[in-house]
């Protein structure tokens, strides 16, 4: 039932999802799923469990940089295939144990690194704004990695009166039109600043030594 209510997700987006678009997936009756779930809410609690299940963890006690940089290019690649989960990780008030496993194993991450409490707080709010963020960038773009980026871009381009937006051509002709630009090499760039400004804040004694 839950990869039913998946595929639906994914091919047609998160409002697709009804227990009767399920049962019609499923080939059953609308009726026959309360028999396992009370209502829509149960099966989006479950889904975003399921989300949660396929980023990886990181593992309390590692490298904090290498475990916090592993899982957030794992949640990035996961949210590319569940874009229409984005908006709902964060808002289910009955969390699943894949979900709760998830946060715990952050945390842990965090804390075994050296950070305060209240420093893993806001560490752990920065990622997750930053990662979900630009998940969501990506998922709004209106092309689809490197290969499509000239065929979107130069004919934007092409509609500017003369002169005008100087900046934008300079950027877009100097850099997004060259080849091998990748919008998602943003994101190390991006990550990697705050793992270092984190760092940071990471008393001296406290540090752990990269294993």
């Amino acid at each position: 039932m839950l990869e039913g209510a998946v595929a639906i997700a994914d091919a047609d987006g998160i409002g697709a999802l009804t227990i009767r678009s399920l049962a019609q997936h499923l080939g059953v009756k609308p009726m026959s799923l309360y028999y396992y779930v009370a209502n829509k809410s149960e099966i989006l609690d479950a889904i975003v469990d399921v989300v949660f299940s396929e980023i990886a963890l990181p593992t309390v006690n590692g490298d904090w940089r290498s475990e916090i940089r592993l899982r957030a290019h794992s949640a990035r690649t996961v949210l590319r295939r569940h874009s229409w989960a984005i908006g709902l990780l964060e808002s289910r008030t009955t969390p699943g144990p894949d979900t709760l496993r998830h946060h715990d194993a952050m945390l842990g991450t965090l804390r075994s690194a050296g950070f305060s409490i209240e420093m893993t707080a806001h560490a752990y709010a920065l990622i997750d704004s930053y990662v979900y963020g630009f998940a969501l960038q990506e998922a709004a773009l209106p092309f689809d990695g490197p290969d499509t980026v000239t065929t979107v871009a130069a004919p934007m381009i092409e509609q500017f009166p003369a002169g005008e937006y100087p900046h934008l051509v300079e950027l877009a002709t100097q850099h997004i039109l060259q080849p091998g630009y990748d919008f998602g090499d943003e994101f190390d760039f991006g990550l990697d600043l705050i793992l270092d400004a984190l760092n940071r804040s990471i008393p001296e004694q406290d540090k752990v030594p990269p294993s």
